[in-house]
């Protein structure tokens, strides 16, 4: 179930999948798909879960049929790396395209995949804005506008009794949202990193969604 959240004046619905719903605009955002990582590595003789890529799809299909998006914003790494769009297999093919003719879908670049998604359909741009929102892939601290990004993975790690618990998180400041990776097979990095609390730019929170619940853990 999923989360109310409040920035830049807007009222967002945080997805325990990792996308963010934005109902007013009727807009869907996710981050750093990654999609073809395994083929990507099984081609260096890695050998990943082969199937990360149809089970990315099935979940960017689940939550576009549950919010009835009209919009979808990939924040950028959409691919592991810009060959990813050719090692699709083809149910994969067919059902990206079919997303990409039936949405306004938008591709922001990453530093992994540049504008290779162009291929499959859709709008591809460095930066984008919706009302008071940028749109990048990598947050920039200098810029005080509301923004959205990716590029970071961000995970909350929490220690308890020798144990450790690693979820997926949104990271949050006054200007900043960070979202996790919606990737099945991504990885990430701890939210209180430097290298995140610099791209947060101030007094941040990390948040999870568990079982309808926003749990909030202050960073750094």
């Amino acid at each position: 179930m999923a989360a109310s959240i409040s920035f830049a004046g807007e009222d967002f619905m945080l997805q325990p999948c990792g996308a963010l719903w934005w109902p007013a605009a009727e807009t869907l955002f996710v981050a750093d798909l990654h999609l073809e990582k395994a083929s990507h590595f099984a081609s260096r003789g890695w050998l990943l879960p082969p199937h990360a890529s149809a089970e990315t799809l099935a979940a960017l299909i689940d939550v576009v049929e549950a919010t009835g998006a009209r919009r979808l914003v990939c924040l950028g790494d959409s691919f592991h790396d810009a060959g990813g769009p050719d090692r699709l297999l083809p149910d994969a093919r067919r059902a990206l395209s079919l997303m990409t003719r039936n949405l306004d879908w938008w591709w922001i670049t990453g530093n992994h995949d540049a504008d290779a998604a162009a291929v499959l359909g859709g709008r591809v741009m460095a930066e984008g804005r919706i009302g008071p929102l940028v749109l990048r892939h990598e947050a920039d601290p200098a810029d005080p506008a509301p923004e959205l990004s990716g590029h970071f993975h961000p995970k909350l790690v929490v220690r308890h009794r020798g144990r450790q618990i690693s979820r997926r998180c949104l990271a949050m400041s006054a200007t900043k949202l960070i979202l996790p990776a919606f990737g099945t097979f991504t990885g990430g990095l701890a939210v209180d990193d430097p290298a995140i609390r610099a791209a947060l730019a101030g007094p941040a929170t990390a948040l999870v969604v568990d079982g309808g619940r926003l749990l909030r853990f202050p960073v750094g």
